[in-house]
């Protein structure tokens, strides 16, 4: 398990990223949730679980690319990374600036049916779909898809602006399914949560 003060390469948010990010916000705001890209000090809490030796990791709402450079900058091969992204001007992006990296363009909830690998071989999903802009209903087939594809004991990587767990406590019960606050930076724009959302007999 890599530690939190892992090295992740710099990157400077391009004039482009956030052009790009604005107008996918102007254009359906529910589904980017905000104006500018995630912070890389964000991005360091969303991937300090990372094992770079171990399994595959999944990537749900990959935007500019933030959480998927920081994902590979703890030593992840990129065959063993997959992005799902559903904006087609984000999914170019990714595809330019991550050539080895798989970019999925389907939604969150029926990954499985694309994913390169099977039902139990991914060690983390890193999320930054805006959860707080869903329904419960949606929440549940995103978690159940995740954890059908993630390995026992294995985690969901949250963030999200609130202090609360956009994830509701009756749906997580339903689940068998668990949250913990894990970190929180006041270094990203709005101040952002993390959370781990785990079985409850993990």
């Amino acid at each position: 398990m890599c530690s939190s003060d892992l090295s992740i390469p710099r990157h400077k948010t391009s004039a482009r990223d956030y052009l790009e990010f604005l107008a996918a916000w102007l254009k359906k705001p529910k589904q980017t949730a905000s104006v500018v890209p995630s912070s890389r000090y964000l991005a360091r809490l969303m991937v300090r679980d990372i094992d770079p030796t171990d399994g595959r990791v999944l990537e749900l709402g990959g935007g500019t690319g933030v959480f998927t450079r920081a994902i590979l900058g703890t030593g992840l091969p990129a065959e063993k990374l997959e992005v799902v992204e559903i904006n087609p001007a984000f999914a170019r992006g990714l595809r330019r600036h991550f050539p080895g990296v798989s970019i999925l363009e389907v939604f969150a909830q029926n990954v499985s049916e694309s994913a390169a690998g099977d039902a139990g071989d991914y060690q983390l999903v890193v999320s930054g779909l805006p959860l707080l802009a869903m329904d419960a209903s949606l929440h549940s087939a995103i978690l159940t898809e995740a954890f059908k594809m993630l390995k026992p004991g294995a985690s969901f990587i949250q963030f999200t602006y609130s202090p609360r767990c956009p994830v509701k406590p009756e749906t997580l019960d339903q689940l068998g399914l668990v949250a913990t606050r894990v970190g929180r930076t006041v270094r990203n724009f709005p101040p952002a949560h993390v959370f781990r959302i785990r079985r409850k007999d993990a």
